[in-house]
């Protein structure tokens, strides 16, 4: 048994024809999309692939990455993945849209996780104003942070200043080395790359907003859940051991990081410690923080929108109440 690790851009037939190889391989296999390189659920897949969790819960998952939490959106929407861990924002959406039911069954960061960079001559939010910031997609997850963001600071994103989608974290620290935008979010684990360009600053460690914010989580179909609760339970199982590792043995998590690219040990060192306070033991879905989603949203239907109807905390519940979390933290 093995866990594959996709990237995709060409999303329909890349799908198709990795699930037509995999069928014909006789295997079970489920897939997981996912978005937003370099913080959280990529790092925490890969420690995952690394250390063959899912495979220890009996699961075979294929994890499948997205350039944009829009794109992961479509896809479960579209069927060709079952769940995502990523983007809690935009795959809510779906549901508050009437498109999709869905249900948020884990939040792995309750917190806007992000730094906002900006080009070293803006030395304060007001300075944002008539300037250009970078989003990956509108409605993406990306877009939905940076208006959050900006309203904190007073600003108006539609009137104030100019939002240009740009693409992914990658794309966005080009854009801002080279000056075609004046600002963006930019996952922890590449803030140290922009920032040794000399072109930027960082404006704001979004953590340090006194808000909870279910930025990061699971987010399946309600038929899913229906239907496949044991593999959702096992899922959640290994997705909870999964944070044990990242959180208990570094030395695991810092190679991730040295595979992705990332060598200089100091940086390793501080993004991991900034991560690692984000990622949550027990990663229940809470209503303050999935309400604090829906407000945050743009579309017309989110406003009165409860976070009671998109939150299903049974499974993890369960899996509390079994011990299963306190076994691998060794206090049981």
């Amino acid at each position: 048994m093995r866990s594959r690790l996709i990237t995709v851009f060409a999303l329909p037939f890349l799908l198709l024809l990795n699930l037509a190889i995999q069928q014909a391989e006789g295997q079970t296999v489920h897939r997981m999309g996912y978005s937003g390189s370099g913080i959280g659920a990529d790092d925490l897949i890969r420690v995952m692939l690394k250390e063959r969790i899912w495979q220890k819960h009996g699961l075979e998952v294929t994890p499948i990455y997205f350039n944009s939490g829009s794109l992961v959106a479509q896809a479960l929407l579209g069927g060709e993945i079952q769940t995502s861990e990523s983007d809690v924002p935009t795959l809510l959406n779906l549901g508050v849209s009437g498109m999709f039911d869905v249900k948020i069954v884990a939040v792995t960061i309750n917190r806007l996780e992000h730094s906002f960079v900006v080009r070293s001559g803006i030395k304060t939010p007001e300075d944002l104003k008539n300037k250009r910031i970078a989003v990956s997609r509108f409605g993406s997850g990306s877009d939905i942070t940076t208006r959050l963001a900006l309203r904190f600071w007073k600003l108006d994103p539609d009137k104030d200043l100019t939002l240009l989608q740009v693409g992914n974290t990658p794309t966005r620290m080009a854009s801002l080395a080279a000056g075609h935008v004046d600002g963006a979010l930019i996952n922890p684990a590449y803030v140290h790359r922009v920032l040794a360009s000399g072109c930027c600053r960082v404006l704001a460690d979004l953590t340090d907003l006194p808000m909870d914010y279910a930025r990061t989580g699971q987010v399946v179909s309600t038929h899913l859940l229906k239907t496949q609760p044991q593999f959702l339970g096992q899922h959640l199982k290994a997705l909870i051991e999964g944070i044990y590792v990242y959180k208990t043995r570094p030395s695991v998590v810092l190679e991730v990081y040295r595979e992705l690219g990332m060598n200089d040990s100091d940086a390793a060192k501080q993004t991991y410690e900034r991560i690692v306070k984000s990622l949550r033991e027990y990663p229940i879905p809470e209503a303050k923080g999935v309400q604090a989603v829906l407000n945050s949203l743009q579309h017309p239907k989110a406003r009165g929108s409860k976070a009671a109807d998109f939150i299903d905390s049974s499974l993890l519940e369960k899996i509390k109440a079994s011990g299963f979390i306190d076994r691998l933290y060794g206090r049981k």
